[in-house]
């Protein structure tokens, strides 16, 4: 494939030619202008961005493990970072700042705070999932109630799984993604280890 052909592999909305490799600045210039590219993409972005969606803004010679490494280089001093979460990168406000920022500007998000079974409700999806409300009310030695399924709900934390083998096929629960970015979590894999009993194991 010719270089102008490489060159018109990707456009924008309005058929404008995008120029990943930028094969007419300096070498120096070329990362600089990469860098910011995948900048923009992250701090246009609510969510974590993944590799495959980055690389769709830079050239096939640039590594983008290479250029995240150099933007974390530059915000070190800064109050926000570039962190890996869910599979993917997104810039976040360091926890030092968190004050500051809810005295300037109040946002401290209540949808975010947790009553106590709220918390020990989530514990026990991320770690028994998929678990239908039978399997948690083993666990607490009483129902859960819907409304509190409905408030993990709501905050996108849980959504519902694959249907339970019990009689009836009741659904189950599962973490999602934003669960994963909420606790600063690569994947579930990355859950502390938890004493038994708080499992609700024997």
């Amino acid at each position: 494939m010719t270089v102008a052909a490489k060159k018109r592999t990707l456009t924008d909305e309005g058929g404008a030619v995008f120029d990943q490799e930028l094969e007419d600045l300096p070498q120096e210039l070329r990362w600089r202008e990469w860098m910011g590219r995948i900048e923009a993409v992250l701090f246009a972005s609510a969510a974590p961005v993944g590799r495959d969606d980055l690389t769709r803004v830079v050239g096939q010679g640039a590594s983008v493990e290479m250029l995240i490494e150099d933007i974390q280089a530059e915000l070190v001093g800064r109050p926000y970072e570039l962190v890996q979460v869910a599979g993917g990168w997104m810039f976040r406000t360091k926890t030092q700042f968190a004050g500051a920022i809810k005295a300037a500007a109040d946002l401290g998000d209540q949808s975010l705070s947790f009553t106590e079974m709220e918390m020990g409700v989530l514990c026990a999806i991320a770690y028994h999932q998929p678990i239908d409300r039978a399997g948690l009310a083993d666990i607490f030695g009483k129902e859960v109630g819907r409304d509190l399924l409905a408030r993990l709900r709501y905050k996108d934390l849980i959504a519902s799984g694959p249907r339970s083998p019990r009689p009836g096929a009741p659904h189950t629960f599962v973490t999602t993604e934003t669960f994963l970015v909420t606790f600063d979590l690569q994947s579930l894999r990355d859950l502390p280890e938890l004493q038994s009993e708080v499992l609700g194991e024997p």
